[in-house]
């Protein structure tokens, strides 16, 4: 029985990802600044009021978590803004980096102790982080903080390889939460929450550091 923390854990991809671990046998650890009714009421362990933008509030959850270590860490708490060159907002844009890129980054080091050798390491990344996919522009705000993040999972993933701890870095797939405004032409949660455990459970330090669609596929750069 695996020990799973999940940031962002509120609503949509995170939830999901907490509603399957509980109904396959596995312990969850839901993170989130508030916890819905829906969540409350998986039975997981809830840590709400965490910021992953703070330090103080980072540095709370690890002292709320006691001796409990870690097997798999996701990084799944995310934000998007629209922003385009026509009405370019910077506060958005460095908002979006501080939630997407920095909060993963600060939780990682942060919780980095409760990772021992075998631990996985998430960075829930998207394809619109992709450089050589990029067909469409515009979304800088989340492009850029999506690249970051990715980025961040790269180095990861050579870092803490010595340390037998694998890392990847996965796409959900265009999923109909609120985030998308639940777009039709997207799966559900459940479709691409089953497909991201299952990359979690092909993750060995032999892959360490690949760039995944929920599908399987490897995405480009």
């Amino acid at each position: 029985m695996a020990i799973y923390l999940v940031t962002g854990a509120n609503r949509g991809i995170g939830y999901e990802y907490c509603r399957q671990l509980q109904a396959r046998g596995d312990n969850a650890i839901a993170v989130c600044r508030q916890a819905t009714v829906e969540l409350k009421a998986l039975g997981v362990r809830v840590e709400e009021g965490i910021d992953v933008t703070c330090d103080d509030s980072v540095a709370n959850l690890h002292k709320r978590l006691g001796e409990t270590k870690i097997d798999v860490l996701i990084n799944n708490a995310a934000i998007v803004k629209r922003v385009t060159l026509e009405h370019l907002d910077v506060d958005s844009i460095r908002e979006q980096f501080e939630v997407n890129a920095l909060g993963a980054l600060r939780v990682t080091q942060v919780l980095l102790p409760r990772l021992k050798a075998g631990a996985k390491l998430v960075m829930m990344t998207s394809r619109m982080g992709s450089i050589a996919d990029n067909t469409s522009g515009s979304s800088y705000g989340y492009r850029m903080s999506k690249v970051a993040l990715s980025m961040a999972g790269k180095s990861l993933s050579l870092d803490l390889k010595p340390r037998g701890i694998a890392v990847a870095i996965l796409h959900p797939g265009l999923v109909q939460t609120r985030m998308t405004n639940f777009n039709n032409s997207g799966i559900t949660p459940e479709v691409s929450v089953r497909g991201l455990l299952a990359r979690i459970e092909e993750l060995s330090l032999e892959n360490t550091g690949t760039f995944w669609h929920s599908n399987g596929e490897v995405l480009p750069w």
